[in-house]
């Protein structure tokens, strides 16, 4: 495993667009939006809470982060200290903010979770938060593992499945993290939106599937395809709570995309509540302008390599710092949602 638990992933980083959009800020000024972010933390690079704390922090939300696991790099460095937390871990920094009454949160985000503890405790502070703001957005990345293979004990699928799921706003799997929590194969976009369905039904308003290979979709084998599937009303109409984004894949290994990619939808679908498709056009136009630059620092062999030595795995780490403008203003043009209905008559 690599990353905060997640080993590396392909994925795209072609921009279409030149043009920026004229996008600052977005929370509230008066401190209304705070976030607890919940995930892992490295001393050097940026996955877990590393990478969501500053993403977060530019688009104007106060963040609050508590560690799952504490260590010196990402663990697809050819080694990595550290220490994992428990539940009783979570437990007594929460009690403590208890105690001084300073829990009001807008926002919960998950993402890395190493113990079953740790994962019971934090659906007992969702619900303890949401008893305290009914109105709670509760962004989960049910982290489990990816390419058919579990970097998690496996017990944490149940406790996803019958303890996480229910208190969650919005789920952001992979393909794999979604045919464990459904107990499906999903080998078509139908499948896929099926599968959303199944994750609708345990609760969450909000399904998208951060990266699927679907094997009737259009040149299937050179795109990497994020489907999106909400039950919230949209503006511009019931066919946008459905959505594919078909992106290009690059021979490239990133870590932390998905904390990345988690943070921006959590920023982007606050600033637009009705319009899914906007979000995401928003929120991967920024990822793939990071990793576009994080991979023009890197050699063709850097990139496309498994296993890189730590002077590899330095250079390919996420350039969050470089690349502020293109989080607050995603270049606009980059990527574009199509309903599910224009993706299918594109695919014929």
């Amino acid at each position: 495993p690599a990353g905060h638990g997640r080993p590396p992933t392909l994925h795209a980083a072609r921009i279409e667009g030149g043009a920026r959009r004229d996008v600052t800020a977005m929370a509230s000024a008066d401190g209304a939006c705070r976030v607890l972010s919940i995930q892992s933390h490295v001393v050097h690079g940026y996955v877990g809470n590393k990478c969501a704390v500053l993403t977060l922090q530019l688009l104007g939300f106060d963040v609050d982060a508590i560690n799952s696991v504490q260590f010196s790099n990402h663990a697809g460095y050819p080694t990595f200290k550290g220490h994992v937390f428990d539940g009783e871990h979570l437990r007594g920094i929460l009690a403590g903010l208890e105690e001084n009454n300073i829990t009001e949160y807008s926002h919960l985000l998950t993402g890395y979770v190493g113990s079953a503890s740790l994962l019971r405790e934090i659906a007992a502070v969702a619900r303890k938060l949401r008893e305290w703001n009914p109105s709670l957005e509760y962004v989960c990345d049910p982290v489990l593992g990816d390419e058919g293979k579990l970097y998690v004990p496996a017990d944490l699928v149940g406790t996803y499945r019958d303890e996480v799921l229910p208190l969650a706003s919005m789920l952001v799997p992979n393909q794999f993290e979604v045919e464990m929590l459904t107990d499906t194969k999903i080998t078509t976009v139908a499948d896929a939106f099926a599968a959303c369905r199944l994750l609708h039904d345990k609760g969450p308003h909000t399904v998208i599937i951060t990266s699927a290979a679907a094997t009737d979709a259009s040149n299937a084998n050179g795109v990497i395809l994020l489907l999106a599937s909400t039950t919230l009303p949209q503006a511009k109409g019931p066919e946008h709570q459905q959505l594919v984004l078909s992106v290009p894949k690059i021979d490239a290994y990133f870590t932390g995309t998905g904390d990345l990619l988690a943070s921006l939808l959590l920023g982007w679908t606050h600033q637009h509540p009705d319009d899914l498709a906007a979000s995401i056009d928003a929120a991967v136009s920024s990822l793939q302008a990071v990793l576009l630059q994080t991979a023009s620092t890197c050699d063709e062999a850097t990139l496309g390599m498994k296993k890189p030595s730590s002077e590899g795995c330095k250079r390919r780490e996420l350039r969050l710092v470089q690349n502020q403008s293109s989080i607050t203003n995603p270049p606009a043009g980059a990527v574009r949602c199509r309903t599910l209905k224009e993706f299918q008559a594109l695919s014929k």
